[in-house]
């Protein structure tokens, strides 16, 4: 990996600056400095220069510049992020760094106003009022435990308690897209504030069925969300954040192709397909603080009721067709108590517990064989937690700062398991079983150590990442009920810097991840099924680079990369299979952004205040997408565009997406020997109509 000589230069480049800066006071700038922004998914209230692990922020302008309004549109924004396209909501992972996992439960923890998101087809919904994302890279475990062993989103909506007012959004683009959200905002007293925000989206689809003649991707959804918050008195604080989104997909874009030529054939199957997926969350958040310490007591809960339709072969032909069901309960109670305004030593304590009851019924419709299979599971998982950070200032030396943390994280998976076939009428029952339950009980530590010179802060990070085994949700062998449990090692370095008198604020990482019986994605031996298991150890190597600038004569810039370098180490399938020492899969090598803003200050005018120009580039790749490194997508490079023109409370928006009519690949798989991709999406143009009152 040769990346030690650019980052060593780029370490000696900020410490010259630093040695040598003037030491005048600061002008003030034109706009907020993002090293000062206080990270919410740090526990400890922590500024992002202060923070010993890379992290990225975006916030509410840059979320609007991009046009994005999901998850999948962030990837490559953030450094070493991905999140593909996968043709539905369903099916939504996310990786960081390498680490992710395709089903089952996720490798990188979400959180959307403190609830926890524990199942992939919950990640991907609409984004309306929202005002921050911050993305934690590396292993979170030390403070949120399970799901987090390549790190945490962390999702904040708007408060009413910082902005009142009415927002009214309202946008239509190509191939029948439209966007309308309102939200109102207010706080009547000094002890109460309330918002409401309603969302609704529209889109005719993408791609083309040929077969079906009609499009195959279209989408209807519409959410709310309602934030009651009371300040009770100077130190008692409520607030109960209640969101619901109803989404109905079509699906699925899926079309064969000739990997040695590259011809992609047009999307055709004979069975209509989609998803359709209810969503409550909750958070009820009761905070005292007091002068030397404050408790917050969390209680989330989250309700999914699903169902996917799906056309397993994606032909003209009738072979096979899937229905399945899922509904998920999901309630968890956080207990944190930590010190404030403490000058040399801080420290938390926290415990934790969740319940989580997943019910799945999957129907697999066999025509030639005029057989129905139908597999019920009802998956019970709980678990508990015991966690403490300590932070030393001035040790062991002056201008260090120290911090140590472990977890005791105790978990308790059971799986009760009923298998019926019903072929030219006869009903047979094939088993009905709980199996013996899972458990885990592990310690997750973690040790890092600040130096802070004038404006930079260098660090150091050791962190044990883990995930828990589990149960398949698809096997059709004894050997492959179960999976097992995956464990890491972590190593970071770091440097964050505000340079130029606060005009660049610059943060890197260099980070190496050594772990154990990384969970893999295999079909079944049917073909027709998908389930986890066990590489023997894996490695990722890399790093992530940077930059964000104040506003100078109406322009401001950022820009990031990734690079990560992730292979299996010892991946045997069997005596004639070996994937050792190829790149671990749908993990991009490089992630590029570089976005441009320009301000123009209209005066004078009756017409017109501001017109602001937005220019973005994503660049991602090369992405191997199977375990055999078979085929994979080179890197490509994405280009959009904004253009506002803002009078007073009114913001109209031109935008175009992918300006560049460029060609990619978001996804590809094998499916009964025949070979799919998922293209990505095309050029695509709107407008927005934006009035805030």
């Amino acid at each position: 990996m040769k990346i030690h000589v650019p980052y060593l230069l780029l370490c000696a480049v900020i410490s010259f600056q630093q040695i040598f800066a003037d030491n005048k006071p600061i002008e003030k700038i034109d706009s907020v400095s993002l090293s000062e922004i206080v990270v919410q998914a740090s526990r400890d209230n922590l500024k992002l220069k202060q923070l010993p692990l890379s992290v990225s922020i975006m916030t509410s302008q840059q979320i609007e510049n991009l046009s994005i309004n999901s998850l999948t549109d962030v990837t490559s924004t953030v450094a070493n992020l991905f999140m593909p396209d996968y043709g539905s909501k369903l099916t939504s992972p996310i990786y960081i760094r390498g680490i992710g996992s395709r089903i089952n439960s996720p490798s990188v923890g979400l959180y959307v106003d403190h609830v926890p998101y524990f199942e992939k087809a919950t990640f991907n919904f609409d984004f309306f009022d929202i005002q921050r994302i911050e993305v934690l890279r590396g292993p979170q475990g030390t403070q949120y435990g399970r799901n987090t062993m390549g790190g945490i989103v962390n999702i904040l909506t708007k408060s009413p308690w910082e902005y009142q007012g009415t927002d009214l959004n309202v946008q239509a683009a190509t191939y029948g897209s439209y966007l309308m959200s309102v939200g109102h905002y207010a706080k009547p007293s000094h002890k109460f504030a309330y918002s409401l925000a309603l969302n609704y989206r529209h889109n005719d689809g993408f791609f083309n069925n040929d077969f079906l003649k009609q499009k195959v991707d279209n989408l209807n959804s519409y959410g709310m969300r309602n934030r009651l918050s009371w300040q009770l008195n100077e130190t008692l604080s409520i607030e109960n954040i209640l969101s619901f989104e109803h989404s109905d997909q079509g699906g699925y874009p899926y079309a064969m192709i000739d990997i040695s030529t590259g011809v992609v054939s047009p999307i055709s199957y004979n069975q209509p397909s989609g998803y359709e997926r209810n969503l409550i969350s909750d958070a009820l958040v009761v905070k005292n603080k007091w002068e030397k310490m404050a408790l917050t007591a969390t209680t989330a809960f989250q309700y999914l009721n699903d169902k996917q339709s799906i056309d397993q072969d994606f032909t003209k032909d009738s072979l096979y067709f899937v229905v399945q069901n899922q509904k998920q309960k999901m309630v968890s109670q956080e207990l944190l108590l930590n010190s404030r305004n403490n000058k040399n030593y801080n420290w938390l304590f926290g415990a934790y517990g969740f319940f989580q009851q997943l019910q799945s019924d999957v129907d697999v419709n066999t025509y030639k064989k005029k057989t129905e299979a139908v597999k019920t599971y009802h998956h019970n998982i709980g678990g508990g937690a015991l966690f403490h950070q300590s932070t030393l200032k001035n040790f062991p030396f002056r201008n260090f700062i120290t911090t140590a943390g472990i977890r005791l994280d105790a978990e308790n998976d059971k799986l009760s398991y009923r298998y019926d076939v019903t072929k030219s009428g006869a009903l047979t029952h094939l088993v009905d079983t709980t199996y013996n339950p899972l458990t885990s009980i592990q310690l997750l530590p973690k040790l890092a150590i600040n130096y802070q010179l004038k404006s930079t802060n260098m660090y150091a990070a050791v962190t044990r990442g883990y995930k828990t085994g589990g149960f398949n949700s698809t096997f059709e062998r004894p050997e492959d009920i179960t999976f097992e449990p995956e464990y890491s090692w972590n190593y970071e370095i770091g440097i964050k810097t505000s340079l130029f008198g606060n005009r660049l604020f610059l943060e890197s990482s260099l980070f190496y991840i050594d772990w154990k019986n990384q969970q893999i994605y295999q079909t079944t031996p049917s073909g027709t099924g998908s389930m986890l298991k066990n590489a023997g150890h894996s490695e990722s190597k890399g790093l992530e680079i940077s930059a964000n600038t104040a506003t100078f004569a109406g322009f401001s810039f950022v820009a990031s990369y990734g690079y990560t370098n992730a292979t299996f180490l010892d991946n045997k399938l069997n005596a004639t299979t070996d994937y050792s020492g190829n790149y671990i899969p749908y993990v991009p090598k490089n992630t590029f952004a570089l976005q441009a803003n320009k301000a123009f200050e209209i005066r004078d005018s009756h017409i017109l205040n501001r017109i602001l120009l937005h220019a973005s580039y994503k660049g991602t790749g090369e992405i191997y997408w199977d375990d055999k490194n078979s085929y994979k997508q080179e890197y490509y490079g994405l280009v959009d565009a904004r253009i506002s023109f803002v009078r007073k409370n009114v913001n109209v928006s031109v935008w175009g997406t992918n300006l560049g009519h460029t060609d990619y690949d978001s996804f590809y798989f094998v499916a009964l020997g025949r070979k799919y991709v998922q293209t990505g999406r095309p050029f695509q143009a709107g407008v927005k109509l934006a009035v805030n009152l």
